[in-house]
């Protein structure tokens, strides 16, 4: 096949010259080609990555809140409705239509305009006699759990009783501040709500305003129901490492003690006396010194462990947002958690407007009791220091290991672990990162606040190391990698 001259050449070209036009040709229109994607490709806008959008609510969900349907955590709850029975928007709608049928007959003088009024008319009379309309209304409610962790599920149900026959129910709904709405189902006379607990606390799980609509759907009348409380605990943070102090109690645990005992771990061995079991008997030393020789074992100990909760303040992570509470209450827990796991006692105070305490236990029920105590810090938030030492012996036992869980934010709480040193307990202080404050780049007065506000921190945790008191800081992620390097060696408190 021979390719087609290109436009422009003169019937004069040679041969060759136009081979060399039609390759010339086709490259040019293959780059024109190419070329096309890439300019597709550089018109679009290089923004960065973008956050998936948020799901949005079922229409059921967004009309039992209201408005858009986004959960609103700091708003009140909505005024109660007028009581009694009110036109519904459908008998509004009816009579809309027939004032206007009225009026349309009078200002054209065409009487049979008034027909489009009479059925409305007759509809809005028989809903004012009542009886389409149920009475003695009443309603029950009952919620799947009144205790759970963040995140989890609540189902609450409502059952409505009443008298006569009721068109439909319609369900408005108001969540707690620490719950969300995610689903409302109406089956008949119950109302089935679906939460989440989104921030641990102890918080109301909502109100409900139920409008029971009558046979014909004219007229409505509203039934609040209050839902009750919810306890929502934190998610405790995940540690497997329990340091443990110089003296421990004399009780059976898992922890080595210094002192012999009926263990496992092999501290040493000694002389054989007259009736103890033969299965001790270390041969090799018994072969070398001529005499019967004993494995020595240490003892086994549990350990009694105090965490010291600072609630005197509540301080946001400029560059995360997080809450210094929420992340020391999840600390506190983790603790709690991780000493239980190991047989130990573990006892709460919390330091703040008001003090809370509870005494050193064991076992998985006295976790929760230990989480129950400190639901309510975030509403006793106040300027008072209170006294440790006016807490009853049973609150803080001589020996007991103390977690300080603290932002370090506020200079009272500095009085409180002074007095522990000075007590006897070995003090440990687990430092929540608050974030530095946001300045400006180009100040130099902010600047230096900052870097001074960083030095007083320094001296901060100076000051608590001179006094014999670890810090050690949150990583955020697993109290491992925090209290790793306690376990170097031994707490020990101050000798008395």
């Amino acid at each position: 096949m021979t390719a087609s001259p290109p436009r422009g050449d003169s019937p004069e070209t040679s041969p060759e010259e136009r081979v060399r036009a039609t390759v010339r040709a086709a490259a040019r229109s293959s780059a024109q080609q190419a070329a096309k994607p890439q300019v597709r490709r550089a018109a679009q806008p290089t923004a960065g990555p973008q956050a998936p959008p948020q799901p949005q609510a079922p229409p059921e969900v967004r009309r039992a809140l209201g408005g858009d349907g986004a959960p609103r955590p700091d708003a009140e709850a909505p005024a109660p409705r007028p009581d009694g029975w009110r036109p519904a928007e459908r008998a509004l709608r009816l009579a809309t239509v027939a004032a206007v049928a009225v009026a349309a007959a009078l200002l054209t003088g065409q009487p049979w305009l008034l027909a489009l009024a009479t059925g409305p008319a007759c509809l809005l009379a028989l809903a004012g006699s009542g009886r389409t309309r149920p009475a003695d209304a009443r309603a029950t409610a009952e919620a799947s759990t009144r205790r759970c962790f963040e995140g989890e599920p609540v189902t609450a149900r409502i059952t409505v009783a009443f008298d006569g026959v009721s068109g439909w129910i319609d369900p408005g709904v108001a969540p707690g501040p620490g719950t969300e709405l995610r689903s409302v189902r109406v089956d008949g006379p119950l109302v089935t709500l679906g939460f989440t607990a989104r921030r641990w606390g102890r918080w109301s799980l909502g109100i409900v305003d139920l409008d029971l609509y009558d046979a014909g759907g004219l007229a409505r009348s509203t039934l609040r129901v209050d839902l009750g409380e919810v306890e929502v605990f934190p998610l405790p943070a995940d540690g497997t490492f329990t340091p443990i102090p110089v003296r421990l109690p004399d009780r059976l645990g898992e922890h080595t003690a210094r002192q012999s005992g009926e263990g496992i771990e092999v501290i040493g061995v000694r002389p054989h006396v007259w009736g103890e079991r033969q299965r001790r008997i270390h041969w090799p030393s018994t072969t070398r010194r001529g005499s019967i020789q004993i494995n020595q074992f240490a003892a086994e100990r549990a350990a009694d462990a105090v965490v010291l909760l600072d609630a005197f303040s509540d301080v946001a992570d400029p560059a995360t947002g997080r809450s210094s509470l929420d992340e020391s209450l999840r600390v506190a827990a983790g603790l709690v958690r991780t000493y239980l796991r190991s047989h130990d006692r573990v006892g709460i105070v919390s330091v703040g407007g008001k003090l809370h305490w509870l005494q050193p236990g064991s076992g998985d029920a006295h976790f929760y009791r230990i989480v129950q105590t400190v639901l309510d810090v975030r509403r006793d938030l106040a300027f008072h220091t209170p006294d440790l030492n006016r807490l009853p012996p049973p609150a803080l036992p001589h020996g007991a290991l103390v977690y300080a869980v603290t932002p370090l934010a506020d200079n009272r709480v500095m009085d409180v672990l002074g007095g522990l040193a000075e007590r006897g307990n070995p003090v440990v202080v687990v430092e929540i990162p608050i974030g530095d404050p946001r300045v400006a780049d180009g100040d130099a007065v902010e600047q230096l606040a900052l870097r001074l506000w960083r030095l007083d921190r320094e001296a901060v945790r100076f000051s608590l190391v001179e006094k014999g008191i670890p810090v050690v800081p949150w990583q955020g992620e697993t109290l491992d990698l925090s209290l790793a390097p306690l376990l170097r060696t031994r707490l020990q408190g101050r000798i008395s």
